[in-house]
């Protein structure tokens, strides 16, 4: 059953201020309010972009990161962040 577009719209557009309202009342760094109005938002914005290409042929400029690609960004920040420990001191530090 194809969502109507302007259905999905409002409904990314509620989803858009639910993360909002959770992310202003934030109470920590892994709120659950936050990940689940979060989830939410990915959600209504998957309906309204498949809801636009199958009523219009059309698509949004934005893509939603995998989850993959999220844990490849981590190990990469990760390997990054130890790179300096196997430095001999001094190494690696630029002289101002």
């Amino acid at each position: 059953m194809a969502t109507d577009p302007r259905a999905a719209l409002d409904r990314l557009i509620a989803a858009l201020e639910a993360h909002l309202g959770a992310a202003q009342r934030r109470r920590g760094d892994d709120d659950p309010a936050v990940e689940a109005a979060y989830a939410q938002l990915a959600d209504a914005f998957e309906v309204y972009d498949e809801a636009l290409y199958t009523a219009h042929d059309e698509v949004t400029p934005f893509e939603l990161p995998d989850d993959e690609d999220d844990e490849d960004d981590d190990e990469l920040a990760d390997d990054e962040a130890g790179d300096h420990l196997d430095d001999e001191p001094g190494e690696g530090l630029s002289s101002r």
